[in-house]
């Protein structure tokens, strides 16, 4: 892992600890929705941004969205032994789609998509888990990305 990423990384999660009110026991995570290779950002996929931006708009503040070239970043507190909130994994799948959307009506480019967990434990440690790839013209099961997503934050947590 590329030490200054790490570094930077370990800052935006700061920086979002220190706007946002916890409860005992809430972890801030992650969640990073990368494409495999190339750009996912508003210049390459404007008509999935459009989409995207329409979703977060009906969201409350609760979730932090942070674009980058290679994809958007939603950054969340989650209680330890909890489940992500159905609007988390909402956003999750109405970005994916909205990718698929995009790429269907022009986006470029078009390669898969990577949805990855990543947290900074109270011990300064990076941990990251890899929970799915899909392409754009794969089917998206919220349920099945539900029980992906819950599964990897569980092994982050237990580490």
């Amino acid at each position: 892992m590329d030490k200054h990423w790490e570094q930077t990384f370990r800052e935006r999660m700061l920086l979002f600890k220190g706007q946002r009110q916890a409860q005992a026991g809430d972890a801030a995570i992650s969640i990073k929705i990368r494409v495999a290779s190339g750009c996912f950002h508003r210049e390459h996929s404007p008509r999935a941004y459009a989409l995207i931006d329409s979703y977060l708009r009906s969201l409350s503040p609760a979730v932090e969205f942070v674009e980058h070239e290679s994809g958007p970043e939603l950054l969340v507190y989650i209680a330890s032994a909890t489940a992500l909130a159905t609007s988390v994994i909402g956003l999750i799948t109405a970005i994916i789609n909205a990718r698929a959307v995009g790429v269907k009506k022009g986006d470029h480019p078009s390669d898969p998509l990577e949805l990855i967990i990543r947290r900074v434990d109270d011990g300064d440690e990076f941990r990251e888990e890899f929970v799915l790839r899909i392409g754009h013209t794969e089917p998206v099961d919220e349920k099945a990305i539900e029980v992906q997503v819950e599964k990897a934050i569980l092994n982050l947590m237990k580490k």
